[in-house]
């Protein structure tokens, strides 16, 4: 894997919080959740958006959340629109949070989203373990 960003999380707060969510059109959710209750069941404090939201949503909730990172599954073969949309209102509010995008992603199109300043992207067959660790890295106290 690349390098990682870790965020900064909050001092106050014992267990890294996770914004999970699915942007877009694709309603399909089943892993997004299960990838909330195996973070959830690891010890992370999980916020679950759901489907069918903005990156505008998103950003919003992560402020209001004050998350420690950020998981954002798409099938729906829109990923590089969307999530260029939220990468650029990421940097508009100044959000310092690592951002993990899950789902079918073209191998192509993992680079591009590396670009535009995803930390990692979990394709189809990713282990839970991994992504777990991944979370756990991304939003580790020691590091930050």
């Amino acid at each position: 894997m690349s390098e990682v960003k870790v965020a900064s999380p909050s001092p106050t707060r014992k267990r890294p919080k996770i914004l999970v969510t699915k942007l877009g059109l694709d309603g399909h959710d089943r892993g997004a959740k299960v990838v909330a209750k195996a973070l959830k069941d690891s010890g992370f404090e999980v916020v679950y958006l759901g489907v069918h939201r903005t990156p505008e949503e998103v950003i919003r909730t992560a402020i209001e959340e004050d998350v420690d990172a950020i998981g954002v599954s798409i099938l729906s073969g829109s990923h590089l629109e969307l999530i260029n949309d939220l990468m650029k209102l990421v940097k508009k509010e100044g959000i310092n949070v690592p951002i993990i995008v899950g789902g079918i992603i073209p191998p192509e199109d993992i680079p591009k989203l590396k670009e535009m300043g995803v930390v990692e992207v979990c394709p189809p067959g990713t282990s839970l373990k991994d992504i777990v660790e991944l979370f756990k890295r991304v939003t580790s106290r020691e590091q930050s």
